[in-house]
């Protein structure tokens, strides 16, 4: 198995982007206009933290954080497909 070398500068480039992404995310969570923006937000947080449990599979070379990201994936679409039709039945009525 061949291990993956980064250096590590751009491992830390690659949090702080994602922090920042995590940040910006957040404030549109609290702040957003609409639920549509909210479920967004949601999701693209939950985005975040699995391309965030990839990256530290990559830095760790520990593969279960590749199942953590799948599980968080798998969790994520099943929540926005689970409020996309609580908003249908909603706006239906």
């Amino acid at each position: 198995m061949a291990t993956i070398v980064l250096n590590p500068w751009l491992l830390r480039s690659v949090t702080a982007i994602f922090t920042v992404a995590l940040l910006l995310a957040t404030w549109r969570l609290v702040r957003g206009p609409s639920l549509f923006d909210r479920i967004i937000s949601i999701d693209l947080i939950s985005a975040i933290i699995m391309c965030s449990a990839a990256v530290f599979a990559i830095e760790t070379g520990d593969t279960v954080y590749l199942e953590i990201s799948t599980v968080i994936a798998i969790i994520s679409f099943l929540g926005t497909v689970a409020f996309a039709r609580y908003l249908e039945v909603e706006n239906s009525n």
